[in-house]
């Protein structure tokens, strides 16, 4: 049940962020102002459900270590690809346009819609890691449950399918190839249990379509008053376990 209210009051705070940047105006309005589409929650939050099921169902919990256990038999070696992989479809956004590929929106927009998933992203795989605490397939932590790698690769790829889709369908396609392959890998490498693949996947999907969703708000945030006296600047970052974006405003 605390699981099932994590995900609630998440919903919950999107959706008052967005009727608090519309007062004043009607549901259609503000559908219409953000571009909300309720039927593409719809797979994602089945992902999640999946997910969230699995950590009490008996029988996905069965189908889990049968499948870690067949795996398991057929491998010798692990793996590091999905520590790189994760991140090709976010890099893709910036290489593809590099390469003369138009995307829907220009770099600006682009970092923006970006970091806005980026963070609703690691907030929510944060919350429930720590208040699902699962086991890890290869015993060495309880923060199994959702998977990171698979959530950063999977919000990428629909960032690319939203950005080139009207280019073509392909470089979308492509992107959601790499984030399953790492999901794979995740397990491959006995880091991760199917469920928890599942929901990274639901979560990564759904944080990149509340990016573009909450970017009628956000893109406020980045809007320069003074030009002459406001800079800003997006910086990558790499600890030598964990990546991610800083955002820097000097006013």
């Amino acid at each position: 049940m605390k699981r099932f209210l994590v995900l609630l009051l998440i919903f919950q705070l999107t959706l008052h962020a967005q009727e608090a940047d519309s007062v004043k105006v009607d549901t259609t309005q503000i559908e219409k102002k953000l571009n909300l589409s309720y039927r593409q929650i719809i797979i994602p939050a089945v992902f999640i459900g999946y997910g969230i099921m699995g950590l009490e169902s008996g029988q996905i919990k069965g189908f889990n270590s049968g499948l870690r256990a067949e795996v398991n038999e057929h491998i010798d070696e692990r793996t590091t690809i999905d520590d790189f992989s994760q991140y090709a479809p976010m890099a893709s956004l910036y290489a593809l346009p590099a390469l003369g590929v138009k995307s829907k929106n220009n770099i600006k927009d682009r970092t923006i819609i970006l970091a806005t998933s980026y963070i609703l992203m690691g907030l929510t795989v944060n919350a429930f890691k720590q208040t699902a605490s699962v086991k890890r397939p290869d015993d060495t932590s309880l923060n199994s449950f959702p998977s990171g790698h698979t959530a950063t690769a999977f919000m990428g790829a629909e960032l690319m399918m939203q950005e080139y889709k009207d280019e073509s369908i392909w470089y979308g396609i492509s992107g959601y190839a790499v984030a399953t392959g790492t999901g794979l890998f995740r397990m491959y490498n006995n880091r991760h249990w199917l469920s928890d693949v599942v929901a990274g996947a639901g979560i990564g999907i759904l944080s990149a379509k509340a990016g573009y969703w909450l970017y009628p708000i956000t893109k406020k945030w980045f809007t320069k008053k003074n030009p002459k006296n406001t800079k800003t600047a997006m910086i990558p970052f790499y600890n030598g376990k964990d990546a991610g974006f800083g955002f820097v405003k000097i006013f």
